[in-house]
């Protein structure tokens, strides 16, 4: 997920050849799924450069429905997740399925 609308993320997927697989791209252009989990991206560091209504660096386990894990790349000193975005990569993820 990501605050992009339906057409960006349709070709983000396309891109990174997703067809056929079991991840999802979902668009969040109004920031309110973000905003409803908590992940909205508020630091004045990255929101001065990225500007507002930006989502945080995270990975999610959904399993019909229901939230299994929530991994979020964020730290005291790096609060997008850009020096390590090791949690919302996917091996990161695939630990909290074990």
């Amino acid at each position: 997920m990501a605050v992009n609308d339906g057409a960006v993320m349709m070709n983000w997927a396309k891109s990174q050849r997703t067809a056929l697989t079991m991840l999802t791209f979902l668009g969040d252009p109004n920031s309110e799924l973000t905003k409803a989990l908590d992940l909205e991206l508020t630091d004045p560091g990255p929101v001065g450069v990225l500007g507002p209504g930006r989502c945080k660096r995270f990975a999610m386990h959904v399993v019909n429905g229901e939230i299994k894990a929530v991994n979020v790349s964020e730290g005291p000193d790096d609060p997008a997740g850009d020096k390590d975005p090791s949690a919302s990569l996917a091996d990161g993820i695939m630990a909290t399925m074990k």
